[in-house]
């Protein structure tokens, strides 16, 4: 019987335990192997909690052992390798080893390894992907009011995302379309900084209109981070004019109240009546224009001209004056409500009579009685009698019947 010389024994050995370990380094998983480990790839946020397992289908009484990025192992069955508060042992069975990482940090991503010491030692592997959280955006670039019809450029930034973050732009409900984002990787850190540029062209409607920036992120579960800017817009006067009453009656007391929407607020207000002077006894008292007693030498066109440091407007308003006795608007249409509900009642009481009527008509006569007949032509009283029974022979039986 032959055996191997020496060399070549060392030499077989050492090519088994080189296979082994390109085994043990490779993560082969043999079919159907109820001693291989599994494990979950898992996703936390910074400052989250996340859960490593790792189990095999049957047990032969080996430990199982996790170890962390830098292959420091953190726990061989129930015992603690390494000192670290945030990592914990979730639970300890001979088929399952469950840990715990509280406070994830940016540090903690990577490839963890689940091993089970058999012969061979087999292994799984697990990757933790650790999602950076963006700040709450700021918003830079409003300084000061804008006049209307100018521009604002406002710029969003964010910090601190991993993946990098999404940000978008919206006035109210609408969403808005900025810059494309621009991203950035954070000075030393695994994050990045994203950035955002909008350009608007306001108009008085954007006044006090909420610009706002929202961060969009899978880190953030609870809904994106919002930053709002209110804008301020100048803009010149929008002048109405307001009567006390839609009805100004001759000899009664009335004013004029000239309404100047304007940011900033009119500073000057100045009324006129157009082709000719104001009444003697009208008074102006700023945005207010004042009639002790109406006349109808009144009657006319007045303009209301408001003005603040953006610009001037007008606005007019025609008055006639009316009677003393001429009703307003709404005692006519009460009246004309009431009339129309006193003819309706009308028309149903003659529909009514002319229906008892034609009745009434019908059944004319139906209600004489039996004894009548006949009473019409008869010269006395004992002729009606005979007539109404019916004729001669019936009167005979009847007045021997009374004798």
């Amino acid at each position: 019987m032959a055996f191997p010389s020496a060399p070549s024994a060392l030499w077989s050995v050492s090519l088994l335990t080189t296979l082994l370990a390109a085994a043990v380094h490779s993560n082969i998983v043999f079919d159907d192997d109820p001693l291989q480990p599994m494990t979950t790839d898992e996703t936390v946020s910074v400052g989250g909690k996340v859960t490593l397992t790792c189990r095999v289908a049957e047990s032969d009484n080996s430990s199982l052992q996790w170890s962390n990025t830098a292959q420091q192992t953190l726990y061989f069955g129930e015992k603690r390798a390494l000192r670290d508060s945030r990592i914990q042992l979730h639970r300890s069975t001979s088929t399952e080893l469950s840990i715990t990482i509280d406070e994830v940090q940016l540090s903690d991503e990577g490839e963890y390894t689940c091993s089970i010491f058999t012969m061979p030692v087999r292994t799984a592997r697990a990757t933790v992907t650790v999602l950076g959280v963006p700040s709450q955006p700021q918003i830079s670039g409003y300084e000061r009011p804008v006049v209307e019809g100018g521009e604002v450029t406002l710029t969003c930034n964010s910090t601190g995302s991993k993946p990098p973050a999404t940000l978008h732009w919206y006035k109210g409900d609408e969403e808005l379309q900025g810059s494309p984002n621009v991203v950035a990787p954070f000075p030393d850190q695994p994050t990045y900084v994203v950035t955002s540029e909008l350009t608007l062209k306001v108009s008085r409607s954007d006044d006090k209109a909420l610009i706002t920036c929202a961060v969009d992120h899978p880190s953030l579960t609870t809904g994106s981070k919002k930053t709002a800017q209110a804008l301020q817009v100048l803009y010149s006067p929008n002048v109405r004019i307001d009567p006390e009453t839609d009805l100004p009656r001759e000899g009664e007391r009335f004013s004029l109240l000239c309404v100047g929407n304007a940011n900033p607020e009119p500073n000057s207000y100045i009324w006129e009546k157009k082709d000719g002077e104001l009444p003697l006894l009208a008074k102006a008292d700023g945005a207010v224009l004042h009639f002790p007693m109406l006349n109808k030498s009144d009657n006319g066109i007045y303009l209301c001209h408001a003005e603040n440091r953006i610009g001037q407007s007008q606005g007019e308003y025609t008055l006639l004056v009316q009677d003393p006795t001429a009703m307003s608007t709404s005692s006519g249409v009460d009246h004309a409500v009431i009339g129309g509900v006193v003819a309706v009642i009308v028309f149903i009481l003659l529909c009514l009579l002319i229906v008892l009527g034609r009745y009434l008509i019908r059944h004319k006569g139906t209600y004489l009685t039996h004894e009548a007949k006949g009473s019409d032509d008869a010269p006395d009283a004992d002729t009606a009698i005979i007539n109404a029974e019916g004729g001669h022979s019936g009167a005979e039986d009847k007045k021997e019947y009374f004798i």
